[in-house]
């Protein structure tokens, strides 16, 4: 049976991660939309680099502890998914020449920005091999966590499904009337990602792109 002494453990291993990736990860969809001309990102709040105007009840601290709870209890061992409040966006103050281009921008850059901090995090790992062994292993482990936090969530919004990042990617990469007709179906993504964790499917689907994406860093690093 698990008990509190490793949900703490595993809270201290993976709050850090997870605060950060989502944080950085809406702050980056923000910032690129105001460079587009939309002042909204600011004017909520939402250009903080504090976790706080970020975190959702449900995606950022249910869910990821109830994750990390049942994950532990039945595999033995972490896996822990969360996410943030949606940075709310006008499109309406994009240019019109430059729309496509603001929405793709926009999108890509919450994901992009993930795997930015990604290479950040196998660069600490790398200097983590110097510390001193009584404090190399937590450090690792924070680390790792943080990697694998961040390379989920790249991986996950990539999917090619409205309300995700991938979607809104690739609505903007459809000509007319193409994004539209994709448009209509946005009601429908999120029921059908939750149908898809829920069966297991999008674990497998994720799985190997995440792997992927995990073994190509560690090897840039010398990690392995």
């Amino acid at each position: 049976m698990i008990s509190i002494n490793e949900i703490l453990l595993g809270i201290i291993t993976w709050v850090p991660g997870i605060l950060l990736a989502i944080t950085l990860h809406e702050w980056a969809h923000g910032y690129v939309a105001t460079r587009f001309g939309d002042p909204t990102p600011g004017m909520m709040g939402r250009l903080s680099l504090s976790p706080i105007p970020h975190i959702d009840l449900v995606w950022t601290i249910i869910i990821p502890v109830v994750m990390l709870v049942t994950s532990l209890a039945t595999m033995g061992q972490p896996f822990v998914f969360g996410g943030a409040k949606p940075v709310p966006i006008n499109t309406r103050n994009f240019r019109a020449d430059r729309y496509r281009l603001a929405i793709f921008s926009v999108s890509i850059a919450g994901p992009v920005m993930n795997l930015f901090l990604a290479l950040i995090c196998v660069i600490a790992l790398r200097g983590a091999l110097y510390l001193p062994e009584f404090m190399a292993g937590a450090v690792v482990e924070m680390l790792m966590a943080a990697l694998q936090m961040n390379v989920l969530l790249a991986v996950f919004n990539m999917l090619p499904i409205l309300p995700l990042d991938g979607g809104r990617v690739l609505g903007a990469l459809l000509p007319s009337p193409y994004d539209q007709k994709m448009a209509r179906f946005e009601r429908y993504g999120l029921p059908v990602v939750i149908v898809l964790a829920f069966t297991g499917v999008l674990g497998k689907i994720l799985m190997p792109a995440m792997s992927f994406v995990m073994v190509f860093y560690l090897q840039l690093a010398g990690l392995i």
